[in-house]
């Protein structure tokens, strides 16, 4: 029965420590702030990636294009 409780004691401890490191350290803030580790890092290319697929694909994705599938806008 003990080796169940301190089995179960190790798993449990191991559960609730998993998580407890989570967000960006303040020193680490400045690598994230650079531009090649942004999401969109060049916005004339990723304004032509949107063009081409709100155009072929006749949806705008949530960002307020106007016109349809016909790439007529």
């Amino acid at each position: 029965m003990t080796k169940a409780m301190l089995i179960s004691a190790l798993m449990s401890s191991m559960l609730l420590t998993g998580c407890s490191d989570l967000g960006v350290k303040p020193w680490e803030r400045d690598v994230l702030a650079k531009e090649e580790m942004q999401l969109i890092s060049d916005p004339v290319e990723a304004g032509l990636d949107d063009h081409i697929y709100f155009s072929k694909e006749a949806t705008s994705g949530g960002r307020g294009f106007g016109g349809g599938g016909c790439g007529c806008n």
